[in-house]
């Protein structure tokens, strides 16, 4: 898969050694003046210096579409000062990893690409990102987060060979860099290894130079110009840390699973009801401020890998689906029950394989399942839908659907193998009894209670909104 990498630092270089060893093609994006501290092991270094070797790899600068394209087609990595990714407008890569490392989102969003990973604090799955990868050295070094964000940063550095703050050499004053020792060079404690604004700077510790940034670029006070390893071991300094190998490995894990699934499903949103019990036009209606249909649209977005439908008769409804990607599909006959428009849904779904970047051999014609959800929940979230992929991919003939404490509700996916007991149903009649008849199948996904809660009533806008701003 084609993969676009922002940032090019030692951390996103230990991403992009993962993901390069796996087989796919990287871009990095980088800032016109890098400072990144281990640049022995960090493709950032192309940016002033054409290119980067880091152990079998190696990364060159590229001024522009076609020279990126003529690295990447040779099988290095290539890397662009692009500090805004505008490069994925031409790129179109299948994932996004936001390795900037800037404790905060700088912009990325979670439609920019059919998947994206947030690396460490600052994002949150299921809102700006797909998933989020834990960088806090310790016991979750690595994890994947598929709901919710990473420890938020302490400002103390991780523990190395007995030293936190100490390891770590900052400017003593704003102004140029003038290192005064190399990376691989042992040093005392008070040695001199920098002056920065005329200033000098003093180890705080003995150990070896594992990094420093590169003579002449200006830097502030306080800022992180170098580091020094008490654990004095000079092949460290030209070698992927083992912090970044683990960060790696949870991207790699991820950018897996997300292969494995890639066109492989489909979502049908089910927006053809009457509300006759609601009363009126229930999916126009305002839930904490949008229209309930829109909310949905929202969250089938974050999924622009797998073809998405909606089946419906409002004109309305259809024109803002095709806007965000969604094809319509028209029902004109909310009377006839739910059941005509799941096998509308369905049909439409079935002639979609092969599509959106599917891989379909000649024996796999149809998707792998299709998510069948509603409007009227206005607090599902897309960290829900995205665990019923994740656990549809993991156990292939199951129900999935979301669920809390042993209570199965909506959103729900269907592997293709009942995709003919749906097409069977008629009246007003949905898919619930076919789970009864298969609950040894039926796989919950736990969420929260609230996402469950559906819109029937007119009262329950107020009942599902206030108890949640009650929470």
């Amino acid at each position: 898969m084609k993969i676009l990498v922002k940032g090019a630092g030692d951390l996103a270089t230990g991403i992009a050694s993962r993901l390069y060893g796996a087989g796919h093609q990287i871009l990095m994006t980088e800032i016109d003046t890098p400072l990144t501290v281990r640049r022995t092991v960090a493709f950032s270094r192309a940016v002033y210096e054409k290119s980067a070797k880091v152990e079998e790899m190696e990364a060159f600068r590229a001024e522009s579409k076609g020279e990126a394209e003529h690295i990447i087609g040779q099988g290095d990595i290539a890397v662009m000062v692009d500090p805004d990714a505008r490069c994925r407008e031409w790129y179109e890569p299948d994932v996004i990893v936001d390795a900037i490392l800037a404790k905060k989102n700088l912009g990325t969003k979670i439609t920019d690409a059919p998947f994206v990973i947030g690396v460490g604090p600052g994002f949150t799955a299921g809102e700006d990102c797909h998933c989020v990868i834990e960088t806090k050295r310790g016991h979750t070094l690595g994890n994947i987060i598929w709901r919710g964000s990473a420890i938020p940063n302490t400002g103390v550095p991780g523990n190395v060979g007995g030293y936190t703050t100490e390891r770590l050499i900052r400017a003593s004053a704003d102004g140029i860099m003038e290192p005064k020792v190399q990376i691989g060079d042992s040093v005392e404690k008070g040695q001199v290894v920098a002056v920065t604004g005329g200033q000098p700077v003093y180890a705080q510790m003995p150990g070896v130079v594992r990094g420093m940034l590169q003579e002449g670029v200006f830097v502030r006070e306080g800022l992180k110009i170098g580091d020094i390893d008490a654990r004095a071991d000079v092949s460290h300094c030209y070698t992927i840390s083992d912090k970044a190998r683990a960060i790696g490995g949870g991207a790699l894990e991820a950018v897996t699973g997300f292969e494995r699934m890639k066109g492989r499903y489909a979502i049908v949103v089910l927006a053809a009801g009457a509300g006759v019990r609601f009363g009126g036009d229930k999916l126009h209606t305002l839930a904490d401020g949008v229209p309930m249909y829109e909310r949905m649209l929202e969250n089938v977005r974050a999924f622009s890998s797998f073809p998405a439908y909606i089946v419906t008769g409002d004109e309305k409804i259809a024109t803002e689906a095709k806007k965000r990607g969604i094809t319509p599909v028209k029902n004109d006959h909310p009377e006839e029950g739910i059941s005509l428009s799941l096998r509308l849904g369905l049909e439409a779904a079935l002639g979609s394989a092969g599509k959106a970047g599917g891989i379909f051999n000649e024996e796999e014609r149809i998707p792998k399942g299709v998510l069948f959800s509603v409007c009227d929940q206005p607090h599902l979230t897309v960290a829900t839908m995205q665990n019923i992929f994740r656990m549809a991919s993991l156990h292939p003939g199951s129900i999935v659907c979301a669920g809390h404490e042993g209570r199965a509700g909506n959103p729900v996916l269907w592997d293709r193998s009942y995709f003919p007991e749906l097409m069977a149903l008629s009246g007003d009649v949905g898919g619930r009894q076919i789970m009864d008849r298969h609950r040894r199948n039926v796989r919950i996904v736990e969420t929260d209670e609230r996402e469950l809660n559906d819109v029937d009533r007119r009262e329950d806008i107020d009942i599902i909104c206030n108890s949640t701003k009650a929470k």
